[in-house]
């Protein structure tokens, strides 16, 4: 028989040990790593070549949007199953503008999940009902308009523009500092400033913003 490599990305130690148990009581799995952020993710992806990633969207250092990206575009017969708390629009399309070819809720039944990671394996998508019907929903929805700016952001700096275009790009901290130069302490500053002026709750947000309005930003961008 063959068997299905995991690799699990989630930043909560006692679910990782829960999907493990239960995965693993299928003959044809097996859990081959474990990542607890999205740099981890990708670091331990390119080393392992898993056939399928198991991955969250919120977790620190780098988010599970950026790492899919990654994943994806290193390793494209690698899989990736998003499986999250998060059911927000955004979330779903940007993972799967970046590569996830699957999106499950953390309440799907272990054995469905099962059955999903061995479709997706096989290469077919596998969604949660609820989000399958947000899907369909946007596809039969006008086209939105072009998302205008937020006051806010005539406000940042040119180096804090900077930092939210690497922020788009999936870079953690000590990257942004390194290609800026400048210290990671620095980096973090202007994070706060980028969230607090554009009203965004974290990173991800900022990082969904950004590219979201990718086109835009180019042009607004010096």
């Amino acid at each position: 028989m063959n068997k299905i490599c995991i690799l699990l990305a989630d930043d909560q130690p006692l679910l990782r040990q829960g999907l493990k148990v239960l995965l693993e009581l299928e003959p044809d799995l097996v859990i081959v790593g474990e990542a607890a952020t999205g740099q981890a993710a990708v670091q331990q992806a390119l080393y392992l070549k898993p056939d399928v990633v198991l991955m969250d969207i919120r977790m620190p250092v780098m988010d599970g949007v950026a790492a899919t990206a990654q994943i994806h575009h290193q390793l494209p017969t690698t899989k990736v199953l998003v499986l999250t708390t998060f059911d927000d629009d955004q979330y779903v399309t940007a993972a799967i503008q970046n590569g996830a070819v699957g999106y499950l809720l953390k309440d799907t039944p272990s054995e469905e999940l099962a059955i999903a990671i061995r479709a997706i394996h096989k290469g077919y998508s596998q969604f949660s009902p609820g989000i399958l019907q947000k899907m369909m929903a946007d596809l039969t929805s006008p086209a939105p308009k072009s998302p205008d700016l937020p006051p806010g952001f005539q406000d940042l700096t040119h180096r804090e523009r900077d930092v939210l275009r690497l922020i788009a790009q999936g870079a953690s901290n000590r990257e942004i500092a390194q290609q800026l130069y400048i210290s990671e302490g620095t980096v973090k500053n202007h994070v706060t400033h980028i969230l607090s002026r554009l009203e965004l709750r974290d990173r991800t947000q900022a990082a969904l913003f950004a590219q979201s309005v990718l086109d835009r930003l180019t042009e607004e961008l010096p």
